[in-house]
């Protein structure tokens, strides 16, 4: 009975470990964009004119760049707290002969959903970060063959 159980919680909890990395990752795409953020703060009050205004417009990325990477930890972290539920709940209903797969796949299903909205975050935030280091067309010299 509990290695049947323990078979079952297998892949919830390889779900586990990938939320884990996913996690690490957006961790340390927060903290290098909090990293830039405290760096533009600096030069914020040290330029003027259109230099000052590009320093608006980056901050601005980079305050919305830090809200979608918070919003997607947290829903990874819900995702991973609905696993740890499921496993639970998988393993009350070994140890306790009750019939909870009903429970247990709802649960996993919300996960799931969470772990996937957190993707589509990650996805948003990876665009807004590649858009924001467009490279200006002058420092590009198309105009020369090189």
């Amino acid at each position: 009975m509990i290695t049947q159980t323990i078979q079952l919680a297998l892949t919830p909890v390889f779900v586990l470990v990938a939320i884990g990395n996913i996690l690490n990752i957006l961790s340390t795409r927060l903290g290098r964009v909090v990293d830039r953020a405290r760096l533009l703060q600096k030069l914020y009050a040290e330029t003027e004119g259109g230099e000052h205004d590009g320093i608006v417009r980056e901050i601005r990325l980079v305050d919305r760049r830090i809200k979608i990477i918070t919003r997607a930890i947290r829903l990874m972290v819900l995702s991973a707290l609905a696993i740890g539920s499921t496993v639970a709940v998988l393993f009350l209903q070994g140890l306790a002969g009750l019939d909870l797969h009903v429970l247990a796949a709802g649960i996993f299903l919300v996960s799931i959903v969470l772990l996937l909205i957190a993707l589509v975050l990650f996805l948003q935030e990876t665009q807004v970060a590649a858009d924001a280091l467009q490279v200006p067309a002058d420092l590009l010299e198309l105009h020369r063959n090189i």
